[in-house]
């Protein structure tokens, strides 16, 4: 199994700065390097680097590029400026989800989708085939980038002086190309962790350049374990917990992202009637009373029944609370409803609350 592990063109540079590695989506990756509260923290406070290269890409171009991406994402990308970014999903006709991923949009005739690594392959052979009758051509351009994440209070700062690029005025998902010695890089303010920041692709050349710049600027190296503590903790959807293909967004509580006034795209029927007619289950935040952590998997209680399942769960590292996120029953799903979590063989008590847990702090 180990050997058919896919690297990024970083993978090197973890090796030799001693990061813990792991599969994760098909590649070995850093979980963690100093250590994953350390990480977290430094994203928090101040500025830390993750590598994303094992992102997925894919360049969708032509006449009905418009059109096409409408039919197959749930999110309203009309008249939006060249520029913009977009987050939300796309779906299968009975409203389950495919991926979650971002729609950068370079002009009418051309999007650029970023995908989910453990998704690529599914993702591109689904854009391909709904591609049918619409006159785009579609690029799986996931081997051709490199992609890193520069994120925390400082990261503007550190992009601008390290890394030599002018991002200041590139607004909260928007993004902007530059021509790097010939070479045209996408750095977009985006992030996965509720702070301020930006993701950078370019050539695996490029991006190694850039990781090198940083750590010899003394930025924090982080690894996928605080990319998981800091997205849970603002809320923030993972694919195969708190979405799937089993799992709606309607369900996941994203509705906000899925507009049903746009044309006909694909699920739109399903999620109107989900919208229109309630749902069963839906994702939300919980917090539990002590120390107990509560992990992906254990069953929620109440009234003596199990009503749900833990999707993540952890012992904050920015609050110090121990909090959830949960697949729970109507109507156990109201804000202040007592639950209970089953950790082995004992339940710890707490109540539903927001799903985010802590602040997010984005430039306005």
């Amino acid at each position: 199994m180990e050997e058919n592990l896919m690297k990024t063109c970083l993978h090197d540079r973890h090796v030799k700065q001693g990061a813990l590695m792991s599969p994760f989506g098909g590649f070995d990756m850093p979980i963690q390097y100093v250590g994953i509260a350390e990480e977290h923290n430094a994203v928090r406070h101040e500025v830390g680097v993750f590598d994303v290269s094992h992102m997925g890409e894919v360049r969708v171009k032509g006449p009905d590029a418009y059109k096409y991406v409408s039919h197959i994402f749930v999110n309203d990308v009309t008249g939006a400026p060249d520029g913009q970014i977009f987050y939300g999903m796309m779906c299968y006709e009975n409203g389950g989800t495919v991926d979650d991923l971002l729609v950068y949009k370079v002009n009418d005739q051309e999007y650029f989708l970023v995908i989910n690594a453990a998704n690529i392959v599914k993702d591109v052979a689904w854009i391909m085939k709904n591609a049918e009758g619409f006159n785009v051509e579609i690029t799986d351009e996931s081997p051709k980038y490199g992609e890193v994440a520069v994120q925390g209070p400082k990261a503007e700062e550190t992009v601008e002086k390290v890394l030599g690029l002018p991002v200041k005025d590139i607004a909260f998902y928007n993004f902007k190309t530059f021509d790097v010695d010939g070479e045209e890089i996408i750095v977009s303010r985006t992030g996965y962790t509720g702070e301020d920041g930006f993701e950078i692709y370019g050539s695996h050349d490029y991006i190694r350049k850039v990781w090198d710049l940083l750590m010899e600027a003394g930025v924090q190296a982080c690894g996928l374990g605080c990319r998981d503590t800091l997205r849970f903790e603002v809320g923030l959807p993972l694919y195969g917990d708190e979405l799937s293909a089993d799992i709606t967004p309607i369900e996941a509580s994203l509705s906000m992202f899925v507009k049903l006034d746009k044309p006909e795209f694909i699920g739109k029927e399903a999620l109107a009637k989900q919208k229109a007619e309630g749902v069963k289950h839906r994702i939300v935040g919980i917090e539990l009373e002590g120390n107990a952590i509560p992990r992906h998997g254990y069953p929620v209680e109440a009234d003596g029944k199990v009503i749900g399942e833990v999707t993540t769960g952890y012992r904050s590292i920015s609050t110090g609370k121990s909090v959830a996120m949960a697949m729970v029953d109507k109507p156990y799903d109201k804000l202040g409803t007592p639950v209970e979590i089953r950790i082995r063989k004992k339940t710890f008590p707490g109540k539903v609350v927001k799903k985010r847990f802590y602040d997010k702090n984005y430039k306005k």
